[in-house]
């Protein structure tokens, strides 16, 4: 029996994931990139957050830690949480 290779995610789902974790309202408000890593299961965080960083829809509070902007939560409200 051969091992199946386990299938990459797309890095576009996993930054929309992380913006709909960060933006719900039974989720904390400041995120930990360990967390964000555990929650999605992905081994760095880092690689999705920075581009999000960069783009302005999350801030960094500290080396470790983020939160999602004001437009973030405009996004999600006007587009909705669709995956």
């Amino acid at each position: 029996m051969q091992d199946e290779p386990i299938p990459e995610r797309d890095f576009g789902v996993l930054e929309r994931e992380t913006v709909y974790l960060m933006t719900s309202a039974e989720q904390p408000p400041v995120w930990a990139l360990a967390n964000i890593g555990r929650e999605l299961e992905i081994h760095d965080p880092q690689a999705i957050v920075r581009p999000l960083v960069c783009a302005g829809l999350l801030y960094r509070t500290g080396k470790d830690f983020v939160f999602a902007s004001p437009a973030t939560f405009k996004w999600v409200e006007l587009v909705g949480h669709v995956l």
